[in-house]
């Protein structure tokens, strides 16, 4: 038996949509907010070659430098403001969160509300700033090292930190402004629509592959099949829940004595979401980017690195999945899912796992099945997450199909849906209420008038 608010759901329309004013202002002002990002992604970091460039992009798309340009939207490619994306500010997320779990006064912070939130943003925004001039210096050296620079000096590398580090101040602006008066999560929606309008110029180039005879016509078809097979099984995992029994007593409130009830505490098979494979990638593809632009004059350390932990390289592959399944534990446990939370709303609410004693016993419940749980949701993520490196390895496929692309753009999607319904269900539930008010006011006019007669 579906509830009020599934009935509600399913009988949403565009004219609903159409009469939710502030919902459509919300989704104008996030569609805005998303052209300026992928009109700043053709704007050039000032002193490139463009020609060579274009040259040099046009044979490293087909690797590594085809993924990098996806995840910043293009801009990378075409070095445009944007070019170090929103990165830079995942990268100072996953450091912050970490110092969090273990320096004391910042976990102190975290449970202050509000006024400790505003302190680790801003600790995070610092970090972000940091990181962008280190990989922004990084890059221009590098650029310059390929040769793709008209005028190489210590001006050129001034000029495209200050751009870039710019644009990632700008871009991370951009996603707080999308989530705090638009519709999502802002740095989500971000990367998702950088990696949305790259796919159909991935694809042509894919498709033109078989033209060619690059690549077998059978191989094509498969791997269409396995991408609509990966969103698919990427929706069923991403909704699929295991659900806890909840029993509350016979209480009494005043005057008024409640009956004793049940109800589920739902757990997502996967609560961290797409967040562990982002930033396992963005760990992974700094001194990625750093050699796909310095070509041949790679130092010793780095070209160390990337002979160990180069794209399909087995360490590679061995370090990105135990990033995925460290982080799907710790972002879980430190912010999606936190059991110490949770047991203790249960027991404020008089509510029991059956069996379980309040309290530290439920916590300790709690725990057990989460870690459980994850052992299947970061599989699950690894799997999904590797898939475009064993094609690549494999097939040689110059597309980046699968992996932690499909993984952003459905829960991004996913995610995005089910806030536009949450705004739509609260606005029927507006329009409810003040029709019954005006009901309500219309019967006491007529007794009035009942009354006078």
């Amino acid at each position: 038996m579906a509830s009020a608010a599934e009935q509600m759901a399913a009988n949403m329309s565009w004219g609903t949509l159409g009469k939710a004013t502030e919902l459509r202002q919300r989704i104008f002002f996030t569609i805005g907010l998303l052209i300026v990002y992928r009109l700043g992604t053709y704007l050039p970091v000032p002193g490139i070659d463009a020609g060579a460039l274009r040259e040099f992009m046009q044979q490293a798309s087909s690797g590594i430098g085809g993924i990098l340009s996806m995840f910043t939207g293009g801009a990378l490619g075409r070095m445009g403001i944007f070019a170090l994306g929103i990165m830079p500010y995942i990268s100072a997320s996953i450091i912050v969160q970490l110092m969090t779990a273990m320096v004391p006064k910042l976990e102190q912070l975290k449970k202050e509300g509000e006024q400790g939130r505003k302190k680790i943003n801003q600790y995070t925004r610092f970090g972000t700033v940091f990181l962008a001039m280190f990989q922004a210096y990084g890059l221009a050296v590098s650029l310059e090292a390929g040769d793709l620079v008209a005028d190489p000096g210590w001006y050129f590398r001034a000029a495209t930190v200050v751009t870039l580090v710019g644009g990632t101040m700008f871009l991370m602006w951009l996603g707080e402004q999308i989530t705090a008066r638009g519709i999502g999560n802002g740095i989500s929606l971000i990367i998702f629509v950088g990696i949305v309008a790259e796919i159909p110029s991935a694809l042509a180039q894919f498709l033109a592959s078989g033209r060619s005879g690059a690549i077998s016509p059978v191989v094509i078809i498969l791997v269409l099949v396995m991408v609509v097979g990966v969103i698919g099984f990427v929706v069923f995992m991403e909704r699929a829940l295991r659900k806890i029994h909840i029993q509350y007593p016979r209480r009494q409130v005043g005057m008024k004595v409640y009956d004793a009830g049940s109800s589920h505490l739902p757990i997502k098979v996967n609560p961290a979401g797409v967040i562990p494979a982002i930033f396992a990638s963005s760990l992974l593809l700094l001194p990625t980017t750093l050699a796909t632009f310095s070509g041949s004059d790679t130092g010793p350390v780095l070209s160390t690195i990337l002979a160990y932990f180069g794209p399909g390289q087995p360490l590679y592959l061995l370090f990105f999945t135990v990033m995925i399944v460290f982080f799907a534990y710790f972002y879980t446990a430190n912010v999606a899912f936190k059991t110490e939370d949770v047991a203790q709303n249960l027991k404020n609410q008089n509510g029991f796992v059956p069996g379980i004693r309040p309290g530290k016993k439920t916590e300790e419940y709690l725990d057990y099945v989460v870690a459980r749980i994850l052992v299947i949701g970061s599989a699950y993520l690894a799997a999904v997450a590797l898939l475009p490196e064993i094609l690549r390895s494999q097939f040689a496929i110059p597309f980046y199909f699968g992996g932690t692309s499909v993984l952003i753009v459905v829960s991004v999607t996913m995610d995005t849906i089910q806030q536009v319904q949450s705004h739509l269900l609260a606005h029927q539930y507006e329009g409810l209420i003040e029709k019954s008010q005006l009901r309500g006011k219309g019967k006491k006019r007529g007794k009035k008038g009942a009354g006078r007669k």
